[in-house]
């Protein structure tokens, strides 16, 4: 997979230093996938859920974080729609999941 925009992780890492290896780890992980659909996902990520409107929520760092994502399988990519603790998350609307 292609994580297009792994500047925000970078990004993230410097405010939330805590969360720079666990990040670093799902990165290293999802460029060496190959994956074709949510089984696939589960393979390397049980706790992955799917959100709706190819959107991915990933528990980061045993749920303190949570990184929600775009995965275009077809294309093989991954856009980063969010980062953030599991209180900010919360805090944000499904509308706005499936719309950013």
């Amino acid at each position: 997979m292609r994580v297009v925009t792994p500047k925000k992780l970078r990004e993230y890492s410097v405010k939330h230093p805590q969360a720079k290896i666990p990040l670093l780890y799902w990165y290293e992980i999802v460029k060496s996938a190959k994956w074709k659909n949510l089984a696939d996902i589960k393979i390397d990520f049980n706790s992955v859920d799917y959100v709706g409107n190819n959107r991915y929520a990933f528990n980061v760092k045993g749920n303190d974080f949570r990184l929600i994502v775009i995965i275009i399988f077809v294309s093989q990519k991954v856009y980063i729609r969010f980062i953030g603790t599991h209180s900010e998350y919360d805090k944000i609307s499904t509308k706005q999941i499936k719309e950013n």
